[in-house]
């Protein structure tokens, strides 16, 4: 019976950390539907907006090639509008259930990171946006012209477009994230500073690597995306160097207990 006790004991607390898992998600999916929902109704004002750089470069005409290409250009415009809107309230859904179970240290430790994430992601984006995209376009155009005797014009589709521009502003919107990444992988002892410092080299082949995976294959758009990489990781080693200081050797050995989730 005394084990049958203890199995029962265990569930209870199982079940509660699942109907609440349930809630989160719940509560995440409604805030992703109504932000979709609302950028949705404004997808040609947003793809407006995302076509700017193309209008900019001299290309004054876009073409969807299958029927329903226009409309499903809508609809992934109006996702990923609706997950950017839509991530503060996920990733504090996500907290607020983590949390609970986080020592006090290790909360403001997560807290200040969770909350540069947006902001890290939308700044690059932006330079995605404004300097990257505009530089690619116009090495890309350029080859527009008399090609032997027969006129070589560039007709993008809509849906070639987006995905041109999704794939700049994610890969700069997370090469952004790059020192939070590294930071949290050194607060969780997972890497140490002198492993960061010895790897730099390795780091410094790995940035135009993955430049040349998720850019143009001109140099411009990978210098851009690459010299970004090494600079960000080079402030994530001095950031992890000096908050390090501030952390007494064996501080983290012997935390106080979690705090207790509040009973409902």
């Amino acid at each position: 019976m005394g084990l049958i006790d203890d199995i029962d004991e265990t569930k209870a607390p199982l079940i509660d950390h699942l109907i609440e898992l349930r809630q989160r998600l719940i509560r995440s999916v409604l805030a992703l539907l109504a932000a979709f929902v609302g950028c949705f109704v404004f997808a040609k004002d947003i793809f407006a907006i995302l076509v700017q750089p193309l209008v900019a470069a001299g290309q004054d005409r876009v073409i969807f090639t299958q029927i329903f290409e226009a409309f499903f250009v809508q609809v992934r415009v109006a996702f990923f509008g609706g997950l950017m809107l839509a991530f503060p309230v996920i990733a504090n859904q996500l907290w607020q259930f983590v949390a609970p179970g986080l020592y006090r240290q290790e909360k403001k430790a997560l807290l200040p990171f969770l909350i540069a994430t947006p902001f890290l992601f939308s700044l690059g984006a932006l330079v995605a946006y404004f300097v990257a995209i505009p530089v690619a376009l116009t090495f890309l155009l350029s080859f527009q012209g008399d090609l032997g005797g027969i006129e070589q014009q560039a007709l993008p589709s809509v849906g070639a477009y987006l995905t041109f521009v999704m794939q700049f502003l994610f890969a700069f919107g997370l090469a952004f994230l790059l020192p939070v990444l590294l930071m949290l992988l050194e607060r969780a002892g997972v890497v140490s500073l002198e492993t960061l410092k010895k790897g730099r080299r390795y780091f410094i082949v790995a940035a135009f690597v993955i430049a040349a995976v998720f850019t143009p294959p001109d140099p411009g758009s990978q210098l851009l995306l690459a010299i970004p990489l090494i600079l960000l990781y080079e402030t994530a080693v001095l950031a992890i160097r000096l908050t390090g200081r501030g952390r007494r050797p064996g501080a983290a050995a012997a935390p106080p207990a979690p705090e207790e989730r509040p009973a409902e």
